[in-house]
């Protein structure tokens, strides 16, 4: 049996390699640990051996035909299988590592890229069917490449954006780089970008907004330096977060106060004096039952009994401005 060949660069005919007699049939290991450095077929290969014409193709695609023609043969629970596809990916690993360094500086590491080209790796050839008639390469390079693409599509961006947003934001960015080495400098118009990339300006507008999603700020990122520094004698930086608005909780304060004092004071006078000692006194139902000469559990009757009277009203009052519910004079 005959050991897998090395397709080169420098020649259009792959020589075959010597023949090891009947035995294992894992040949793509055998041919990528005898391969040398630079991809060639081993020196002792047999001159006598006829060659056949190939197409050219990188340094790092074995030869693996005859590996995949014996996985065709082999059913799907055959241990022999499993083993011989490992030998046909470790004989790829190199080329899906070269896919992968592609992709590389762009936010994600390189091993991460690695691994994600050699999942898609291990899918190529789990899935590759030779009686199609196309070389391993034609199939697995689309597959790996639609892999990474889809990772940085789906894990790299900091916020989730929609697919279509996606393809607006990339269509727009390559526009943009055409356009830039085409106007002295001066980037291109909106009106410009959309008669360009066909796009509507609309959409234009979208896709270069997203181009500022893929990454987040931090919030101490600076946006801006004060004149004349800052009063702590920091260098005046301004941070993002100095930019964005906050809750302020006086706000809602206010506004509950100008929804009760109405109702306050159509309440008797008894009941805004109790309401006025327990909630802006601040003294508790003892203390005020003493000052008045009754009984806590009178004062705190009191007390829920005028708090409730307030809430009703104001809670019909609601409803009658929103026509929410029905009146409850209807009711």
């Amino acid at each position: 049996m005959k050991t897998t060949q090395i397709r080169t660069t420098e020649d259009d005919s792959a020589a075959a390699a010597p023949d090891e007699g009947a035995g294992t049939p894992f040949r793509a290991a055998d041919a990528a640990s005898r391969a040398a450095p630079d991809g060639t077929a081993p020196d002792e290969a047999d001159p006598s051996a006829p060659s056949r014409t190939t197409r050219r193709t990188h340094h790092d695609a074995p030869d693996t035909a005859a590996d995949f023609a014996a996985l065709a043969e082999l059913p799907e629970d055959c241990p022999e299988r499993r083993r011989l596809q490992d030998c046909v990916v470790t004989a790829w690993l190199p080329m899906a590592h070269r896919l992968a360094r592609k992709f590389r500086n762009r936010g994600e590491s390189l091993e991460d890229l690695e691994q994600v080209a050699a999942l898609a790796l291990v899918k190529s050839v789990e899935r590759y069917d030779p009686a199609r008639g196309n070389a391993f390469e034609t199939f697995a390079i689309p597959t790996i490449y639609g892999e990474l693409k889809r990772h940085f599509r789906d894990n790299m961006w900091e916020i989730h954006v929609p697919r279509r947003v996606q393809d607006l934001r990339n269509r727009v960015r390559a526009s943009l780089r055409e356009l830039e080495l085409t106007s002295s400098g001066r980037s291109p118009t909106v009106a410009e970008l959309a008669a360009h990339s066909g796009l509507s300006e609309e959409d234009i507008l979208t896709g270069m907004e997203a181009l500022q999603c893929f990454n987040s700020l931090s919030l101490d990122a600076p946006v801006a330096a004060e004149s004349g520094g800052g009063g702590d004698g920091g260098d005046g930086a301004i941070c993002l977060m100095d930019t964005l608005s906050s809750d302020e909780g006086g706000y809602d304060h206010v506004v509950d106060r100008e929804a009760v004092r109405s109702c306050l004071c159509r309440l008797p006078e008894r009941e805004q004096r109790l309401l006025y000692l327990r909630f802006f006194r601040e003294l508790t139902q003892s203390q005020i039952a003493r000052r008045l000469g009754v009984s806590q559990m009178h004062v705190s009757r009191l007390l829920a009994a005028a708090c409730r009277r307030v809430r009703e009203e104001i809670e019909e009052r609601e409803d009658e401005d929103g026509n929410a519910h029905p009146p409850r004079a209807a009711a």
